[in-house]
């Protein structure tokens, strides 16, 4: 025998309680789940060419504020006796270019391979990238290396952020250094490490081509020459007796 069910009539004000519950249970159940899933990393990757030469110098602006970040300064210089042309990537106020002092102090830059992490476990006082001195040798983490990458910290409205920037640098002796830029980027993600190469949100994106291949080759940016001085040598003056020891390659 089948029993009859009759629909219950439920009043208008528990219809709004229902609703007024299953909206919340619903925004409670989307704010779990943005909790649980950690932010997207953000890279912002940017392929080039620029070309800095004997004299030259190139204000590297990672965030596109209009802003340098860091200065590529190839700075060449004579006296009565010898030439000397020097690399540096100059921080501004406040960033860092990952390296340690080495001899004479001299803050000497980091020549990273790909797929090497930059975060805050590193050392950023690195500058100088190399020199090459007429007659008697080079030194420097950057002496003819391809496709290698600074290590870069800055700030962002006052938070630390992480990048790289990749370079070819050619130091084929007789006091002659020449760098190309072919690429750089960030990590938007304000103390979020970054691998040198990567291009994308997650640790093992990188460039799908060869390293440097994506950069532009049209319309090159040129280096601006800049006045000769040994004065302007990132090294400084304390660094000039180095071109004179053994520690020199080549003497």
């Amino acid at each position: 025998m089948k029993r009859s069910r009759k629909t219950a009539n439920l009043s208008e004000s528990v219809h709004q309680r229902l609703s007024m519950y299953a909206l919340a249970a619903s925004a409670a159940g989307v704010g779990a789940l943005a909790l649980a899933q950690p932010a997207e990393a953000r890279i912002v990757y940017k392929a080039t060419h620029v070309v800095v030469g004997r004299n030259g110098r190139y204000k590297l602006d990672l965030n596109h504020d209009k802003i340098a970040d860091f200065i590529l300064v190839n700075t060449y210089g004579c006296n009565t006796d010898y030439c000397v042309d020097a690399l540096s990537a100059i921080a501004v106020e406040g960033n860092g270019v990952e390296g340690a002092k080495g001899f004479l102090s001299i803050p000497y830059a980091s020549a990273l391979q790909r797929g090497a992490l930059i975060g805050p476990h590193q050392p950023f006082s690195g500058q100088l990238m190399a020199s090459s001195q007429s007659g008697q040798g080079s030194l420097g983490r950057w002496r003819n290396v391809t496709n290698q990458y600074l290590g870069l910290k800055f700030k962002i409205k006052g938070k630390i952020h992480f990048g790289w920037a990749r370079l070819t640098v050619q130091v084929p002796g007789g006091a002659l250094v020449k760098a190309t830029l072919t690429g750089y980027a960030y990590e938007d993600i304000a103390g979020k490490p970054i691998k040198a190469g990567q291009t994308r949100g997650r640790m093992d994106d990188f460039t799908d081509d060869d390293p440097g291949s994506a950069a532009s080759l049209t319309n090159p940016i040129l280096d601006t020459s800049q006045p000769p001085s040994l004065g302007m040598l990132a090294l400084g003056a304390q660094g000039v007796p180095l071109w004179r020891r053994k520690e020199w390659v080549g003497v």
